[in-house]
């Protein structure tokens, strides 16, 4: 039995020619399955939880489906790639709820520095303690995770100097986040931080990776990673995705792994300089992507990423396999040869294409390959 998943996917709307136009009030009135984000540029979906991958296909792809329907239904708009405003305008806010008190405060405190797409993937994990360990592993790697999904180089219709912009942009509240040592840890930290203020409500933790749940922090039950840029190619998410299930299988499997354990850095506060570390890899991957020069944790080795994530999928293959959701790891490679979203369209802007049209076709290339993908796999897995 395979761990279960769900996405929470932020996506811009706008036109075919890439001009990002708010719409998130009448599709989250009228579509079900849709919720509002503060700026109404842009609209979320949830993925029910589940444990097959051909079905996480499927339940990625129908909602879109859907929204592109209902796009066309109110003129000619569509769903725009990428993770960042690549065409503008990042110099205004547009309210999607001017009621909302919450927003009230996002607005003010970080304003459009918050406007961005991306997804959140959540994995199942039951036992809590076990969760709280998977947290300071994938912590410290999912800046790896960046790499394979950075999608945000563009900016107000400039290059930003960034793979990705929105990790560089995103404010990370609160700004220092421990790798909590246990599930009790992890409660009065966030007791302690919704006192100071420094989080606003229980959801206002935003790092790369928390431990998640209903009724968190008390009752947990999954592991949301929230680094992730954009991954519209929804073959390319599942790879992520498989990467990193097939990791956390290793630390259900292994009670061992666990950097605080592991990890024979010895400059007197190993847990301090962990996240040292960690800040200076996320900084270097929005920078650079899968070229970036990291830190190991197990032994602050210097490492370029890509490096790093082909050690990790000569461990984590044999997993996948085992388990029986290799080949949906397997296209890992393909983004490590052919380069994430981001390389591909600063690779395209080199060779002297415009921005608006580097987003113009990937508009057209994206929509394709989601026809494509529905036509030939999900009529057959929903008659399965």
């Amino acid at each position: 039995m395979l761990l279960s998943k769900g996405f929470e996917v932020e996506v811009y709307t706008g036109t075919p020619q890439g001009e990002v136009v708010g719409l998130s009030s009448q599709i989250v009135r009228d579509l079900h399955g849709f919720v509002r984000e503060p700026d109404s540029r842009n609209v979320e979906y949830t993925t029910a939880p589940l444990c097959n991958y051909d079905r996480l296909l499927c339940s990625l792809l129908r909602p879109r489906r859907d929204l592109r329907k209902y796009l066309k239904s109110l003129g000619d708009y569509t769903i725009i790639p990428g993770s960042t405003l690549s065409l503008g305008d990042s110099s205004r806010f547009y309210r999607s709820d001017p009621k909302n008190h919450y927003h009230d405060y996002i607005e003010k405190t970080y304003h459009t520095n918050i406007v961005t797409a991306s997804i959140h993937i959540n994995i199942g994990i039951d036992d809590i303690e076990t969760l709280i360990r998977a947290y300071r592993l994938i912590r410290l790697e999912a800046p790896l995770i960046l790499a394979l999904s950075a999608s945000s180089p563009f900016l107000d219709n400039q290059a930003s100097g960034y793979h990705s912009t929105r990790w560089q942009l995103f404010p990370h509240t609160p700004q220092d986040v421990p790798l909590f040592h246990n599930h009790r840890h992890f409660v009065q930290w966030t007791e302690e931080q919704l006192v100071l203020g420094t989080m606003q409500n229980v959801r206002h933790l935003w790092c790369s990776v928390r431990p998640n749940g209903d009724n968190r922090p008390y009752s947990l039950n999954r592991l949301e990673l929230r680094i992730c840029d954009l991954v519209l190619n929804p073959i390319h998410l599942l790879a992520i995705t498989a990467l990193l299930e097939a990791r956390i299988w290793q630390v259900l499997e292994n009670k061992n792994l666990d950097p605080l354990q592991q990890s024979v850095i010895n400059h007197g506060n190993l847990e301090r300089e962990l996240l040292d570390m960690v800040r200076y890899n996320e900084k270097a991957v929005s920078e650079n992507s899968l070229d970036a020069q990291l830190f190991h944790w197990h032994d602050g080795r210097k490492i370029v990423a890509r490096e790093w994530l082909e050690q990790l999928l000569e461990e984590l293959l044999p997993i996948a396999k085992a388990k029986g959701f290799g080949c949906f790891l397997s296209p890992t490679y393909k983004i490590l040869e052919q380069g994430n979203q981001a390389q591909q369209w600063l690779s395209q802007y080199a060779q002297g294409m415009p921005i608006s049209e580097i987003i113009t076709k990937a508009i057209k290339l994206t929509y394709q390959e989601e026809v494509d993908l529905e036509d030939k796999l999900c009529e057959q897995i929903l008659v399965a």
